[in-house]
């Protein structure tokens, strides 16, 4: 059984920052990969960015420059450092991890921009 446990959102205004947390627990395979997404209402969950285990990154076009995604191996946690929030950016933030095998999922943690 795996477990992420999600930290960071919450209410900011726009031009704000917020730093999500996800760290992962449990019988992990091996990591290929931890990342995060995003779903907005009415819309589809979509990559936000991802880390991957040789330390290589992707970014949805829509946050290039302004998020940052990092990773601690050691304890099993990834970050996403979100600069320069904009009102579009608020959905649900879903953790992501990859273990080879099976894909895991966070239950989501709220991100509001307000204008």
């Amino acid at each position: 059984q795996v477990h992420l446990m999600e930290s960071g959102g919450g209410l900011v205004q726009a031009g704000g920052s917020l730093r999500l947390s996800c760290a992962a627990s449990g019988s992990i395979f091996r990591i290929n990969a931890m990342g995060w997404y995003r779903q907005a209402p009415g819309k589809q969950r979509e990559l936000v960015a991802a880390i991957f285990s040789g330390g290589g990154t992707k970014y949805a076009d829509s946050v290039k420059g302004r998020f940052t995604i990092s990773g601690d191996n050691a304890k099993k946690t990834v970050y996403l450092q979100m600069n320069s929030l904009k009102p579009e950016d608020t959905a649900v933030y879903y953790c992501n991890l990859d273990d080879s095998l099976v894909g895991y999922w966070g239950q989501g943690t709220q991100v509001t921009v307000s204008s």
